[in-house]
């Protein structure tokens, strides 16, 4: 079985303010903290799906961020069986999702983020985080997509940080 058989494509982002921090968001049924992220529609590219779910979940344009790290290898996770109810799991028969992941600088003020850009909202609340904290601050069933995905990013967000300092 190929593995978009058994994971959903999705992408997901770490956006970065101009401080360092990361964008960090509560879900709005309050079962956990994450990242941005969503699933690519037939015919759209990591690129357009990580863009387009940006808009709807925090209400970023995409002259509102520039994307600095895309990563090379997706990332799987599986998903409980208990959270299995969204019509992908079920009908689709997924266990997990795969991610491509990518690292953004906030390019605009942070008063544009708007968790309710689109309905249903993803998102009741955010947050700015440091780099490690999300690994001990997001449900079990993701830490160890996190923990892989900043430190695939480390190096980009190193350079970041590198150039806001100097």
């Amino acid at each position: 079985m190929s593995n978009n058989e058994v994971y959903r494509p999705n992408v997901a982002i770490v956006i970065l303010s101009q401080k360092g921090d990361l964008l960090w968001c509560r879900r709005k049924n309050h079962d956990g903290w994450q990242f941005p992220q969503g699933g690519i529609d037939s015919g759209e590219s990591p690129e357009e799906a990580i863009i387009r779910e940006t808009k709807e979940e925090v209400g970023l344009n995409s002259e509102d961020f520039k994307i600095i790290y895309e990563n090379k290898e997706w990332i799987n996770y599986e998903v409980p069986k208990a959270r299995r109810s969204s019509y992908f799991f079920q009908k689709k028969k997924f266990i997990g999702q795969s991610q491509k992941w990518f690292l953004a600088e906030l390019k605009c003020d942070e008063n544009k983020i708007d968790l309710n850009s689109s309905a249903p909202a993803e998102f009741d609340d955010w947050i700015w985080a440091k780099y490690w904290y999300p690994l001990g601050a997001t449900v079990t069933f993701k830490s160890e997509a996190y923990r892989r995905a900043l430190i695939d990013m480390m190096p980009a967000y190193s350079a970041f940080l590198k150039r806001l300092s100097g």
